[in-house]
């Protein structure tokens, strides 16, 4: 369908809050507050106001174009060396570590600090049309409500990925609050098509749309995170809460036959987005024929590439020197693609195998009827497991990816931003807004937002069709393919010397979420069909 204005989410009562923002007037951006509000209540796991995230806006009517970064820092009694000597292992795909306790993967050392509620309030008071309370009451009407879980939040309790993450179900039951939430009084998790009750979350954001964001960063919501921080031996304190800021800066630009791609810079990963479609303009994609041995080995190629870059090379550009105009210097981006065509097979290097990052991540993509557009990735990357009494919410547990050994770009120092793969992506014909895209998914967002977007630009798809297509990824030697990714295909790459790892999952690798302009000027939107979202228009 092709409308003025369209929004698309991974949660349906998010996508239906968005378009009655603009139904009632709101701008693009007050659609993807109230929607980022909502989503932290009917996706609580996902994200939250205690989360983090990447926020582009884009509107010509006040000639604004940036970006709002609210990544996760480090809180200050953190220290460089004080996990390195429980190292078990890194992650596969190279985004996070184990170790002895999981004490980075859930409890209350693995909170940073959240930057989604600075973020959120910053944007809407000073690029919203309505009033901050108005923004914020469907959120409050969706807790005070209750919840209805749904197939996707229940998968991603119960998912054992078999590699030894603390479970998320384990997460849910590590406070009384988290019990009593999510569990039946016998023990029993909830299931699919009963209601989560949570009244002390709706009187959280109550108080947030009475006080505003400094309720949570200064005020009495401050000093209630930081009591049961000090209780509970966390890291992070009040003046961590105080002193956090969320960074504005202007898009990475990079090119991609012709068009311009707006997307974040580190610590988000359109460097990696930006690197990886510099490559592959360099290939007649479409020749190779979509999906094909050849094509997936290009890519593929193309991905592990960025993947050893990011690795070495991407982390907080306050604490690390990023050479961000060389990974996205299209003579670079030249160099690496002859070097796919020669035949040269890429090693990205590993600790050791082990797990993968959490999946928990959610996105907005939102155009209003006067070009104002928002693409919003937020997360709480693997939740903490720990809601404070009386508050309702759950923290991020951000803490897992930072690198426990000393010295390296991804290494923890007091107030650093974790690096993510999150993306949230413009791309531009000559100012003309085309393509709005971006995903949850961990280490995959990058990957996802890639293929979605090769499918809409390189291969013309309507954007139906660019997100459902099978996807796969390449962040270490192997490559891993969805359940659809035909067999034939498969078999030549594993002839060719390949690792293939096939997933049991026939939607995987991100869930991407997008809108496309059409060729009558309106726009078409998409939801991942792996997720329970769906896209609606006015």
């Amino acid at each position: 369908m092709s409308a003025r204005a369209m929004i698309s989410t991974p949660q349906p009562e998010a996508t239906e809050t968005g378009l009655e923002i603009l139904r009632r007037g709101g701008n693009a951006v007050d659609a993807a507050i109230a929607t980022a509000l909502v989503q932290g209540v009917v996706d609580p796991q996902m994200c939250g106001i205690a989360g983090f995230g990447s926020l582009q806006i884009f509107l010509p009517k006040t000639g604004f174009h940036g970006f709002i970064d609210f990544h996760g820092k480090t809180p200050a009694a953190a220290t460089p060396e004080m996990w390195q000597d429980l190292i078990e292992g890194e992650t596969r795909d190279g985004f996070g570590f184990i170790l002895k306790g999981r004490v980075n993967d859930a409890g209350y050392q693995s909170i940073t600090v959240p930057g989604s509620l600075k973020a959120y309030y910053e944007a809407q008071t000073t690029h919203g049309v309505m009033d901050w309370p108005d923004v914020v009451q469907p959120a409050i009407e969706h807790a005070e409500a209750g919840v209805v879980i749904r197939p996707h939040m229940h998968f991603f309790w119960t998912a054992d990925d078999g590699m030894g993450r603390v479970l998320t179900a384990e997460r849910l039951a590590m406070t009384p609050s988290g019990r009593r939430i999510y569990f039946h009084p016998d023990g029993r998790l909830k299931g699919p098509g009963e209601r989560l009750d949570n009244p002390d979350l709706a009187r959280t954001l109550q108080r947030i749309a009475e006080d505003g964001a400094e309720v949570f960063y200064t005020g009495e919501i401050a000093r209630q995170i930081d009591a049961d921080m000090k209780a509970n031996g966390g890291l992070l304190s009040l003046d961590d809460l105080t002193a956090y800021r969320t960074r504005h800066c202007e898009p990475l630009w990079g090119r991609f036959h012709g068009l311009d791609v707006a997307t974040n810079r580190p610590p988000g990963g359109g460097v990696m987005l930006v690197e990886m479609l510099q490559i592959l303009e360099h290939f007649d994609l479409p020749a190779l024929g979509h999906n094909s041995a050849d094509y997936l080995q290009v890519v593929a190629e193309a991905m592990k590439r960025a993947t050893s870059d990011k690795d070495r090379s991407v982390g907080d550009p306050d604490f690390f020197e990023v050479p961000l105009e060389r990974l996205t210097d299209p003579a670079y981006a030249r160099q690496l693609a002859d070097s796919i065509k020669a035949g040269e097979v890429a090693h990205v290097e590993r600790l050791q195998a082990g797990l993968e990052e959490s999946k928990n991540t959610t996105q907005i993509s939102v155009v209003d009827a006067e070009g104002g557009i928002v693409s919003m990735t937020h997360s709480l990357g693997m939740p903490s497991g720990i809601i404070t009494e009386g508050l309702g919410f759950m923290y991020n547990g951000c803490m897992g990816v930072f690198d426990p050994r000393p010295g390296r770009a991804g290494s923890i120092a007091p107030g650093k931003a974790r690096f993510s793969s999150i993306c949230p992506t413009i791309v531009f014909d000559r100012g003309d807004p085309r393509l709005v895209i971006g995903a949850p998914g961990g280490t995959q967002i990058a990957m996802g937002v890639l293929q979605a977007t090769l499918n809409a630009l390189a291969f013309d798809m309507p954007i139906t069709e660019a997100i459902v297509a099978p996807r796969f990824s390449a962040t270490s030697d192997a490559i891993d393919v969805s359940n659809r990714i035909p067999r034939r295909v498969t078999d030549e790459l594993e002839s060719r010397g390949y690792r293939v790892l096939r997933s049991h999952l026939s939607y995987g690798f991100a869930a991407v979420h997008g809108l496309k302009r059409t060729a009558d000027g309106g726009w078409d939107g998409a939801a991942d069909p792996g997720h329970d979202g769906m896209a609606l228009g006015l």
